[in-house]
């Protein structure tokens, strides 16, 4: 399930920044990076499931290998983990809708921590 107009698509910021705040708001990178995309998740288990909050970006300057980035965000997505395929992200998919407001609330709270410091 793909989240549109949250207000991070397109926002960019530092990566040391971003990583502080998203770390705040439980979302992990972990070592979901290469050196041109970071990617944030925050895992959700539930009765129906797990589920995963994605928020990723790319480098639109520097590198991310070196700390020395500024990050384009795209339109965060949240996905359901079947074991052992991995995470599905289909319209088809069922969210409940609890989960579901719980993360647009996560992302509003992103999109106002972040807007601070993008640039």
């Amino acid at each position: 399930m793909k989240f549109e107009n949250t207000g991070l698509e397109n926002l960019k910021v530092n990566l040391t920044r971003l990583d502080d705040i998203m770390e705040r708001r439980g979302m992990v990178r972990a070592g979901q990076w290469d050196y041109e995309r970071v990617t944030y998740d925050k895992k959700f288990v539930i009765k129906e499931g797990t589920y995963y909050l994605r928020v990723q970006g790319y480098a639109a300057e520097g590198d991310v290998d070196t700390y020395d980035a500024v990050i384009r965000l795209i339109a965060p997505i949240l996905g359901k983990h079947y074991y052992p395929h991995g995470v599905e992200y289909g319209d088809d998919e069922y969210f409940p809708h609890d989960l579901v407001k719980h993360c647009r609330g996560i992302l509003v709270s992103l999109k106002e921590d972040l807007a601070v410091f993008a640039e």
